[in-house]
């Protein structure tokens, strides 16, 4: 979000009684509307990015740019203060995600030490493990192969962030086209087959998850896979 100047960018229809009380307006033209609109999108954004934010002082903010007086801050000191806000935000964000990004990690490197001696685990080269659930027929794929699927994918406290089961539509792609635990272990599969595969974070989406999903950073998966299909 660009916060070029947070008493500057909002163009909020405002009006406020003797005592500073914010009063209601019907919308009554195409500019009410728009006025009311964008200042919805702000709160949002607002919302978005503050965990406590002072609403009298964001009001009294506008009106004093608006009327050109009791205006507190110089212009450019207020750019400068937003802007040094929203950089400690990223630094901290970033130095937050790096200690759970190192969590997940350790989490995950005791999880697969203590789930391979389990009783079916089969580990291979790579650290992918796998437990053969049931068993198909047929040609196994080929990097060159597509294939139709049903899945079930949780992180290792039972979190399900993607499931075709669960929609009740199987996938289809290429082999090579997903995470590399997936491209491994598709490989080891005859149609017909279903495994549960035990995905190291690094042969996953290692520290450069999807932005905005459950995955975090370094997270180890685990998939139920069935192969239904080799095209």
């Amino acid at each position: 979000m660009k916060f070029l100047s947070l008493v500057t960018m909002v163009l909020l229809v405002v009006s406020c009684n003797k005592n500073g009380a914010v009063t209601q307006k019907s919308l009554n033209t195409e500019l009410d509307s728009v006025s009311y609109a964008i200042g919805m999108d702000v709160a949002r954004n607002v919302k978005a990015s503050f965990d406590e934010f002072d609403n009298d002082l964001f009001i009294q903010g506008f009106i004093n740019v608006s009327d050109s007086t009791d205006i507190i801050l110089e212009e450019a000191k207020a750019q400068a203060l937003v802007r040094a806000y929203f950089q400690k935000m990223q630094k901290e964000k970033a130095a937050k995600v790096k200690e759970e990004g190192e969590k997940a990690k350790a989490d995950g490197i005791k999880f697969l030490a203590e789930n391979k001696s389990k009783e079916g685990v089969q580990t291979t080269e790579s650290g992918l493990q796998y437990i053969v659930l049931k068993e198909g027929e047929g040609e196994k794929p080929t990097t060159a192969s597509k294939v139709k699927v049903h899945y079930h994918g949780t992180l290792i406290d039972g979190t399900v962030f993607d499931s075709s089961v669960d929609r009740g539509e199987p996938t289809e792609f290429g082999v090579t086209q997903v995470i590399k635990g997936w491209t491994e272990g598709l490989q080891l599969m005859t149609p017909g087959s279903k495994y549960k595969f035990f995905i190291p974070s690094d042969l996953a989406y290692g520290a450069n998850p999807r932005p905005g999903g459950k995955i975090k950073p370094n997270s180890t998966l685990i998939f139920d896979v069935e192969l239904l299909e080799v095209k």
